[in-house]
């Protein structure tokens, strides 16, 4: 299979190394399967690499039949058809000199080139998918703008000291921002459950799968008690920033939880390790007991997964 993939590719193979690539981007079934393969097996943190692919041919040698084939992440229904997928990938791989590929979840011509619009263009199809679902689902597009402005201008503050330097965190915390209350149209009572399920499940063109289930992560985890087991099920690299990352949404809607139009105070946050500090202008708690008593009770949340939240 693998031969066979690099002989139908022989013709075209060199007008396509010749520009390279910047990213690369699979769609289909087969490739899906393996994308969750791989990283049930934490092959791989996102999308399917050249390595985490070579380890998973290397994984298949040890069955000795299509019978026998038991991998984490594999459907049952899918099996009989893994192998021969994977060595054409590998060939396909190994022909193009590709070094990672991520995983659209529509078919060829809908997720393929929504994927690419977003990445390659100025303009972002994300955005636009964003916009479309806080209209479809009759999201406050106020409260969205003032938790996201608020989380982003959280995670800006923390970047370095609580190692989320990475611009698509940004860009995962201002969506997440605004989608936070997306599950509201179903229904108030567990909408921040709702809302995860919309995300992990909806067509949403320009998102790779891996995108919305960090999303869907993030909402879910956006109020009430802190949903520790969500975070584990994400590969191992994800955790600890992910989890950081929902702490600072959590508190931008602490903040802003009596959906008002007046500006915070200068807020300035200091991360260090498990501990993160808020620091309020001079008598600003002692004014606001509501928002204080809202902060007691996150520290609570919070310290049953582990982190100390102070604030003064």
């Amino acid at each position: 299979a693998r031969l066979a993939a690099l002989q139908e590719m022989e013709p075209v193979i060199n007008s396509y190394r010749r520009p390279g690539w910047q990213q690369a981007i699979g769609a289909s079934g087969t490739i899906r399967a393996v994308q969750s393969v791989v990283s049930a097996m934490d092959l791989c943190d996102e999308g399917i690499s050249a390595a985490s692919l070579s380890q998973l041919v290397d994984r298949l040698a040890d069955f000795r039949s299509i019978d026998t084939l038991d991998l984490p992440g594999l459907q049952p229904e899918r099996a009989p058809v893994f192998v021969g997928g994977v060595m054409v990938l590998l060939g396909v791989f190994e022909g193009l000199r590709i070094d990672r590929m991520i995983v659209s979840d529509g078919a060829l011509r809908e997720g393929l080139l929504y994927d690419l619009l977003g990445r390659i263009r100025d303009e972002d199809v994300r955005t636009r998918t964003v916009d479309s679902l806080l209209g479809r689902y009759q999201v406050d597009g106020d409260q969205a703008r003032r938790v996201a402005q608020t989380g982003c201008g959280f995670h800006a503050q923390l970047a370095e000291s609580w190692s989320l330097a990475d611009d698509n965190l940004g860009h995962l915390m201002d969506w997440a921002g605004q989608l936070h209350e997306i599950g509201m149209d179903i229904s108030h009572n567990q909408y921040h459950k709702h809302g995860a399920y919309i995300l992990r499940n909806a067509d949403m063109p320009g998102f790779s799968r891996q995108e919305q289930i960090v999303m869907a992560t993030l909402v879910r985890a956006h109020r009430r008690k802190f949903p520790l087991p969500e975070f584990e099920a994400l590969p191992a690299t994800w955790q600890k920033p992910l989890t950081r990352l929902s702490i600072l949404l959590r508190l931008a809607v602490v903040l802003h939880r009596g959906r008002s139009d007046t500006p915070l105070p200068e807020i300035r946050l200091d991360g260090k390790k498990r501990t993160l500090t808020l620091r309020f202008p001079h008598g600003w708690l002692e004014e606001h007991a509501l928002t204080r008593a809202d902060l007691e009770q996150e520290a609570t949340y919070l310290a049953k997964a582990g982190y100390r939240l102070r604030f003064e």
